[in-house]
């Protein structure tokens, strides 16, 4: 499912417009980001929790030429699946 899917089938479960839906989507995930930014996690309970984590630097070789690189340290989203979310697909 893409984008515009994900807008079609929020405005026609929430009963909304699709330019209504657009907007809320595009809200929520900037919502996200912003919090995930500033190191806090978002919770949805049932659905999942979201969150950012620290990844270390580390040694990667380049696939053209094996010569080794250094990876940066980095903070990686994270997305962990709620009970209620895993039950679903279950």
């Amino acid at each position: 499912m893409n984008k515009s899917e994900l807008i079609t089938a929020i405005s026609q479960e929430a009963n909304l417009s699709k330019a209504d839906a657009g907007r809320a989507l595009d809200a929520l995930t900037h919502v996200i980001g912003t919090t995930l930014k500033r190191g806090e996690s978002v919770a949805l309970v049932g659905f999942g929790t979201f969150q950012s984590k620290d990844r270390a630097s580390r040694i990667g070789r380049n696939p053209q030429t094996g010569a080794e690189i250094k990876i940066p340290a980095a903070k990686v989203p994270s997305f962990k699946a709620g009970k209620a979310l895993k039950e679903a697909l279950n």
